[in-house]
C-alpha cells in the first residue's frame, strides 16, 4: 500500500483510534506501551524522539518518565492524529513535528533515544523501505544512542500464533471498523499483522542499517516484542 494511501487511513480513523485499540487488545497494549517506555527512558539523555507517534501515547509516557531538562518530541506523517495528541493535557512538554519519517528534519547524531510503537507496520512495504528508515533513526541518533521499538511479531508457539491470527481475522477487521466507523484502516491491520516479521527476521534488519547489540524481548506469549538497538 502507498504512504499516502496508509496516511489517509490513520488520518480518518484518528478520532477513534486510541479507544478502538484499548478495545480489541483488551487494554494490552496500554500496558505494553508502558513496558516499553520504562524500558527506553532506563537510558537516560536529553533528547528523546517518538517517530510515527500517532496520537502520541508514546510520547506522553516518555514525557512522564522524563527528566525536566529532557527534549521530548512526537513526529507523525498525519496531521489529524498529532493533533490529538496536541489536546492531551501533556503535550506541553513535548515538541511536534510533522513529517515523513523517512526523512527527518534534524541533524546527525541528535538524539539519544528514537522509538517507535505498533507503528514498523505500516513502513515495512518491503525490507528494502525498512531498511531505509531504520536507517534514518540511525542516522538522527547520536553515537551510543538507543532504539526501541514496540511491534507485534509471530509468536513462536503455533498454538499461540494461530489463536492469534484467527482473533486478528475474526475481531480485528469487523469489530474495529464497526466502532471505529472506519472499515479501510482495520482491514489494513488485520492485513499486515499476521504477515508481518517474526522478533529475529527485524532483528536482521536492524543490524544492516548499523545498529549494534541489537536484542529483543516477548511481551504476553510472544504477541508483541521490544527490540532494542544501540548506535
Amino acid at each position: 500500500m502507498r504512504e499516502k494511501e496508509i496516511q489517509k487511513i490513520f488520518s480518518e480513523a484518528a478520532h477513534t483510534y486510541e479507544a478502538v485499540n484499548h478495545i480489541l487488545t483488551m487494554g494490552l497494549d496500554i500496558l505494553w506501551r508502558k513496558t516499553a517506555a520504562k524500558h527506553a527512558a532506563r537510558g537516560g539523555g536529553r533528547r528523546w524522539i517518538d517517530v510515527c507517534s500517532g496520537t502520541g501515547d508514546m510520547a506522553v509516557l516518555l514525557s512522564r518518565l522524563a527528566k525536566d531538562d529532557t527534549m521530548v518530541v512526537s513526529q507523525d506523517f498525519s496531521l489529524p492524529m498529532l493533533r490529538k495528541a496536541m489536546s492531551k493535557s501533556e503535550a506541553g512538554k513535548i515538541s511536534f513535528c510533522v513529517s515523513n519519517a523517512c526523512g527527518l528534519p534534524f541533524p546527525n547524531d541528535t538524539f539519544d533515544l528514537v522509538t517507535i510503537s505498533f507503528a514498523t507496520r505500516n513502513i515495512n512495504a518491503s525490507r528494502d523501505i525498512l531498511l531505509q528508515y531504520f536507517c534514518e533513526f540511525y542516522r538522527v541518533l547520536k553515537p551510543g544512542g538507543r532504539f526501541v521499538n514496540l511491534e507485534t511479531t509471530q509468536p513462536r508457539s503455533k498454538p499461540v500464533r494461530q489463536l492469534f491470527h484467527l482473533y486478528v481475522r475474526l475481531v480485528i477487521a469487523p469489530i474495529g471498523g464497526l466502532i471505529s466507523g472506519t472499515k479501510a484502516a482495520y482491514k489494513y491491520l488485520s492485513r499486515t499483522i499476521p504477515v508481518f516479521l517474526r522478533a529475529e527476521e527485524l532483528s536482521d534488519i536492524l543490524y544492516k542499517a548499523g545498529f549494534k547489540k541489537v536484542s529483543f524481548s516477548y511481551l504476553t506469549f510472544g504477541l508483541c516484542a521490544i527490540h532494542t538497538a544501540i548506535k
